[in-house]
């Protein structure tokens, strides 16, 4: 805003221009297109497994047996799985009737924690016929 003091030529033109009008109507353009900007959703592309029809190995209703190789791959009845795949097959065992055996043979080799964590694995999924096979190699080492 302008103001004019007493000297002078009070009667000439305002030099300056008067830009509180304009602000206003820019802050009202500013608030109209940050109301119309769509909003943003962060998807996140993932490219989830497909169904390819494999025949995973069943569950046997007699004995089943979890082998852990020296460089810590588990074997469930002789074919790789991870942790959760292992659980499943536990769950699937425990749902037969009578429960079928689980025979755990870890190499001499393997790691304990690999060990470890297939056991907590196993005490987890509440598994009451549990047996350790070859522990007879063993017993010169003690």
């Amino acid at each position: 805003m302008s103001m004019s003091t007493g000297g002078g030529d009070g009667d000439g033109p305002m030099m300056e221009i008067n830009t509180t009008p304009l602000i206003d109507v820019m802050l009202v353009l500013l608030i109209m297109i940050i109301m119309t900007i769509p909003i943003q959703s962060h998807a996140v592309k993932v490219d989830l497994p497909q169904n390819t029809g494999a025949i995973t190995p069943p569950v046997d209703a007699q004995k089943n047996k979890i082998y852990i190789q020296p460089d810590g791959v588990v074997q469930w009845n002789s074919v790789p799985v991870d942790d959760v795949t292992l659980r499943q097959y536990l769950d699937a065992s425990l749902q037969i009737s009578p429960e079928p055996e689980l025979h755990f043979q870890p190499d001499p080799q393997a790691r304990y924690e690999v060990v470890d964590r297939v056991l907590a694995i196993v005490k987890r999924a509440n598994v009451n016929k549990l047996g350790f096979v070859g522990n007879d190699q063993y017993r010169s080492d003690f």
